[in-house]
Formats: structure tokens, C-alpha cells, sequence
């Protein structure tokens, strides 16, 4: 038999024992699992919908190629744009290093369902046909058809209440549509994706955006991108063309670009707060459960405890069950959550059309909160059974 002074040091006997207290009352243990599950899936879900609200917001963004993104300081988000003069983006060419410009015109406007005739917004890409900066699947092939006036590209990833677009297009190669008022002609689709503030998306070329948008000026800009020849030093170009440009003009790199749309969505809308605040709820709502699990498996067997405190056991030991219990709860409730979650995430991003992916960094942040989440219930209810006395035994 092992002495009370090294049974207390071995943590396999510590473990032994949580796990036996917990089996004892099978029907609290799965109470337990079922509020760790419960939190688990709250959690993935939360940080699921808002990652997939920044990897949309930012598909365009990602996307892009270019080196530079000139915007004006008051724009908040893609389809929040102010213009700023377009020669302060041909300003730019005066920079050593700076290899092609180009502009990027975002707004929004109703697409008439060609079969239906019921409206929907979409969000409206006016672009250079020509330029190399909007690698996006299905554009390469039509840059050419493209460069006529009034053709638009349809995005087929838009979702279905725009009609059935690529079945019209297999079926007439090309059809009439109405987008903000003005016949246009829909002559093929590309691939981006829909996001939280547009449903569809469209490519047209500059002449054509204008043309559903009079009332823009087509002496603005809404998005200036630069190209710098290779090798050439980003930061040094930034600042360069920084020093050149009025104050109400941002120069931000691809990195700091993506990252400004998403501080939108994340500080500036209440999304982001509703995202984060799931998250805290459904840790806390875990916290309470795991916490009430652990208090009254403690306080039935405080006796027991009392017992083996009059044996010789420390306070370590006891503090390690509790823990050990903690532990057991993380990994007997977070490996239901997280099939539960990964299914999920199919079936919303089946109903949202947007896509929901179970990553790595989700799995190991959920788990890692959820773990964060039972140990804290532990300590607060391990302070229970440091009280516990030998003079407990005889009572």
C-alpha cells in the first residue's frame, strides 16, 4: 500500500479517484458532459459565424493583388466608400518603384430577377477588364467581352434569389437584365462569394458603372490600387507616396487593407459585439454547470475527504482530484461538441452560402477556452474542500 506522503505527490492516483467520483453518479457526470458539450458548441458556433463574417467582408480584399490601396479616411468599409480626386492616385506615378495604377469603383444597386421580376441589391464591382490586379475565377477568359458597354458579369456563387443566372447564360448565351433602372446584358459569370453586406455581386467595366451610377463622379476614385515592380521596398514606397498625398487620403498595404475592413465589421457594427458576446454567454453558462458539478461532488464526499485529510493526504492532493475531475469534464464534453459543430458547419453554410470551414486555430482556441472554462470552475470549487476538517469525520 502507498503512504499518504507519496500517494499525495503521484498525480495517476489523484486522477483515479476524480474519475471514480464522477462515474459514481452517472447521471450528474452526463449533466456535466452535456453543459461542457453545450458551451463547446456555443462557442464554435460564435467564433465560426464571426470568422465567417471577416472572411467574407474581406473576399474582394484577399483577392486583389496589388501592392497599395489608396482610400479616403472617411470610408468605413467596401460598400461604405467616399471618393477622393483621381489625381491624387496618379500622383503616385511620380514615386520611383510604382509600376501600374489602377481604380476600383463600389456601390450598390437593385438587380431585377430576369423571371421573377421581384428586386434584390447587389454589389457592384466597376473595374478595368484590362488589369491583372482581380485574379478571380471565370474573369481571366472575359476580360475581352467585357470591355463592351453595357455587359456585366454575373457572380454565380451569388445566392438563388437572383435567378437562375447560369442556366439562362447555358441557355442564350447572353440575356437582358435590369440592375438599378438600365437594361443591361449579362454575357457570363465569375466566382467570388456573397458576403454579410451583399447577397450577389457584379462585375462591369468603368463606362458601364457610370453609367447606372450618374450621380458618382467620374472624377473620383473610390479604391486606388497600386502595383510596385518587383523587389521594390513596400514601406519605403508607402511612405514615399504618404508624404506626396493630402491627409484625408489613407495609403495602406494589402495586409493593413484587409485588416481595416475587418476592424469595420468587428469595432464599428454591433455584429462583432453580438459574436464576442455569444461567445462569453455560452462559456459562462458552462462555467455555472461544470461549477455546480464539482461543488456538489465535493460537498457529498466531504466526509471521505475529511477522512483522508485525518490519513495524512494534503490540500495538493485534494486540489489535484478537483482539477483532475476539470480535466476529465474538458475532454469528455469537447469531443462531442466538436463533431456536433463540424456538422453543423456544413448545414449553415449550406443555408447562408457562405463558407464556414473548422480550422485548426478553432478547434484549438475552443478547446482552449473551454479548458480555461472548467479549470476556473475547479478553483472555485476546490475552496470547499480545503475547509474540509478530520473533525468532519465524527459529525
Amino acid at each position: 500500500m502507498i503512504s499518504p506522503n507519496r500517494a499525495h505527490k503521484l498525480f495517476p492516483f489523484a486522477f483515479l479517484l476524480a474519475w471514480r467520483q464522477l462515474w459514481h453518479d452517472k447521471v450528474r457526470f452526463l449533466t456535466a458532459i452535456c453543459g461542457v458539450s453545450f458551451a463547446c458548441l456555443l462557442v464554435f458556433m460564435q467564433i465560426g459565424f464571426k470568422n465567417a463574417l471577416f472572411e467574407s467582408a474581406t473576399l474582394l480584399q484577399r483577392t486583389m493583388t496589388g501592392d497599395l490601396y489608396l482610400q479616403h479616411t472617411q470610408s468605413e468599409a467596401l460598400w461604405r466608400l467616399v471618393s477622393f480626386p483621381r489625381q491624387n492616385l496618379y500622383r503616385a506615378l511620380s514615386v520611383d518603384g510604382v509600376e501600374n495604377l489602377t481604380s476600383l469603383y463600389v456601390s450598390q444597386a437593385p438587380w431585377k430577377n430576369p423571371e421573377t421580376g421581384v428586386n434584390r441589391t447587389a454589389l457592384i464591382l466597376g473595374i478595368d477588364p484590362q488589369s491583372n490586379v482581380y485574379p478571380l475565377p471565370g474573369l481571366d477568359s472575359q476580360r475581352n467581352i467585357l470591355r463592351m458597354r453595357d455587359t456585366v458579369l454575373f457572380d454565380e456563387r451569388s445566392r438563388p434569389e437572383f435567378g437562375k443566372v447560369v442556366d439562362l447564360l447555358k441557355a442564350h448565351k447572353e440575356f437582358p437584365v435590369e440592375i438599378g433602372g438600365h437594361r443591361l446584358d449579362v454575357v457570363g459569370t465569375f466566382q467570388m462569394g456573397i458576403t454579410f453586406s451583399a447577397d450577389g455581386n457584379l462585375l462591369v467595366n468603368d463606362t458601364t458603372f457610370f453609367k447606372i451610377f450618374p450621380m458618382k463622379s467620374q472624377a473620383g476614385v473610390d479604391i486606388g490600387i497600386i502595383s510596385l515592380k518587383p523587389g521594390a521596398d513596400i514601406q519605403k514606397i508607402k511612405t514615399e507616396i504618404r508624404n506626396i498625398l493630402p491627409d484625408d487620403i489613407e495609403v495602406l498595404t494589402r495586409s493593413e487593407y484587409i485588416e481595416s475592413e475587418k476592424a469595420y465589421w468587428n469595432n464599428l457594427t454591433p455584429i462583432g459585439y453580438i459574436f464576442n458576446f455569444g461567445v462569453i454567454m455560452g462559456l459562462f453558462v458552462g462555467l455555472v454547470i461544470v461549477y455546480q458539478v464539482l461543488f456538489n461532488d465535493i460537498a457529498n464526499h466531504l466526509h471521505e475527504y475529511a477522512t483522508l485529510k485525518a490519513m495524512g493526504y494534503n490540500n495538493g492532493y485534494f486540489v489535484r482530484v478537483v482539477m483532475s475531475a476539470a480535466f476529465i469534464l474538458v475532454i469528455s464534453g469537447f469531443i462531442p461538441g466538436w463533431f456536433i459543430s463540424a456538422s453543423l458547419y456544413k448545414i449553415v453554410e449550406k443555408s447562408i452560402f457562405i463558407e464556414m470551414n473548422l480550422t485548426f486555430f478553432k478547434v484549438a482556441t475552443t478547446f482552449s477556452l473551454i479548458a480555461m472554462m472548467c479549470f476556473i470552475s475547479a478553483f472555485l470549487a476546490v475552496r470547499k474542500l480545503k475547509s474540509a476538517s478530520p473533525v468532519d469525520v465524527f459529525q
